[in-house]
């Protein structure tokens, strides 16, 4: 298995890319934040994307590409089989940080590496481009958290306002680069 990593561009960035990609993720513990504590809970779901995600995924990723951030694949055969994405805009109290808006790898393909690339190419692009720290909105499921935890990131010192409002069971962190 040969990996290919690239930065994609706006015409890259098309449904088609996304039809092979499996999203799939069987969740049955989540963390979640009760009396400042953090509990690892008994929640079960299934995550997967629809056509509708998939589309609302590509508009969110063109959007990035056009307002001067990044978006870089890894493929497998000219499949892509993981991809992360990174925002233009710093923000924090002293404009430290840049969002990690995406990273995700395609379920038979997951525990290869492929996601700890992938976000060292994203806490790279940060780094070049001014940001102190990378900030991520993560998923609370036990895996998820794991992965973040085990390549460094702890939780965030300042809070991003939308990402709280708009997925309030995520779990706020950051990477310091």
């Amino acid at each position: 298995m040969q990996i290919n990593y690239q930065l994609l561009s706006p015409t890259q960035v098309k449904l088609d890319l996304l039809e092979p990609f499996n999203r799939y993720q069987d969740v049955k513990q989540c963390w979640r934040k009760e009396n400042n504590d953090w509990i690892l809970k008994d929640i079960a779901f299934i995550e997967q994307w629809d056509q509708t995600d998939k589309q609302q995924l590509v508009q969110g990723l063109q959007h990035t590409i056009q307002t001067n951030g990044v978006v870089f694949g890894a493929f497998n055969h000219h499949q892509l089989t993981g991809f992360t994405s990174v925002e233009s805009e710093l923000f924090g109290s002293k404009q430290q940080y840049r969002v990690l808006t995406n990273l995700y790898v395609s379920y038979e393909m997951r525990a290869k590496g492929i996601g700890r690339k992938l976000f060292y190419l994203a806490a790279d692009w940060a780094k070049q481009n001014g940001a102190k720290k990378l900030y991520i909105s993560a998923h609370s499921s036990k895996e998820t958290q794991a992965f973040y935890h085990a390549i460094g990131c702890i939780q965030a010192q300042e809070l991003h306002p939308y990402w709280i409002e708009h997925e309030p069971y995520d779990c706020q962190l950051e990477f310091l680069l």
